[in-house]
């Protein structure tokens, strides 16, 4: 069977668009089916967007799972999925045929990465990740640094005076990196972060073992509890390279990539 007229055109519009979904293909159809092999559909968490793999109950159950693909908690969707089903035992027709359909995830990055900074070293971090399957988003209030990163899709900068206050709206599976001007602009989102009772996946500040002590003392002296106060990794990086912002930018995003495949097998990671 051809690919519709117009189905290419419509993936790739979907595909800029950064929007989440899923291109279901049915990868073969054996005895009584209500489409051929090689049907397509696309679907967002809205539902059918063009396309069909037959119509009735089939495409019915189809959408369903598709969009509990998109539904379940990042950690858990895989990026694609082969399925089997007997039409009369698990879709519940008449037919007697069976379908395999394909179902691939497109836009749907489990990875997010927000970098406070944008400095020599969280610009070299910025730019590593950018190689990689992840969606970033990087934070300073300085445009002319910010401007030095090169643009990238999956890459959105943003100048905030005060970058604090985008704390609230950071996502709640978020790997969270501070590399601010230094001491005294890390602490301050580390605070919010701490006051609004946010839980990140992974929230680190780059710094030594001196750094981190000092930001204990002071965040539980302003009243954060002991507990909350020590929840973040500093220093960061796996320990290799040396103190080159390229080869400090590596041993980082090295120990994200770490922290990341423990959070999607479901563990979380011990803080120093």
């Amino acid at each position: 069977m051809s690919t519709p007229h117009g189905f290419v055109e419509r993936l790739a519009e979907l595909s800029n668009s950064g929007v989440p979904f899923v291109c279901v293909t049915m990868v073969q159809a054996v005895g009584s089916t209500p489409q051929d092999a090689g049907s397509k559909m696309l679907v967002t968490a809205d539902g059918l967007v063009t396309g069909t793999v037959g119509g009735g109950r089939v495409e019915h159950q189809a959408l369903d799972h598709a969009r509990q693909m998109l539904a379940r908690p990042a950690n858990r969707t895989p990026t694609n999925e082969l399925v089997e089903w007997n039409l009369k035992r698990d879709v519940g027709m008449t037919c007697g045929g069976t379908v395999k359909l394909f179902f691939e995830t497109y836009n749907y990055c489990d990875w997010r990465v927000v970098v406070f900074g944008a400095g020599h070293v969280a610009g070299a971090v910025v730019q590593c990740l950018g190689q990689l399957d992840c969606h970033v988003t990087c934070i300073d209030p300085r445009p002319e640094w910010l401007d030095r990163i090169p643009s990238a899709a999956r890459l959105r900068k943003v100048r905030a005076d005060d970058p604090r206050r985008l704390v609230a709206d950071l996502p709640n599976d978020a790997f969270v990196v501070c590399m601010t001007m230094g001491h005294a602009t890390d602490r301050p989102i580390l605070e919010e972060i701490f006051r609004q009772g946010r839980k990140f996946p992974f929230l680190g500040v780059i710094g030594s073992k001196a750094k981190r002590a000092v930001l204990i003392k002071e965040l539980t002296t302003g009243g954060i509890s002991a507990n909350q106060a020590n929840a973040f990794h500093c220093p960061i990086g796996l320990e290799l390279g040396t103190n080159q912002p390229g080869e400090i930018a590596i041993s980082v995003v090295a120990q994200l990539i770490q922290e990341r495949d423990r959070w999607r097998g479901g563990q979380t990671g011990d803080f120093e």
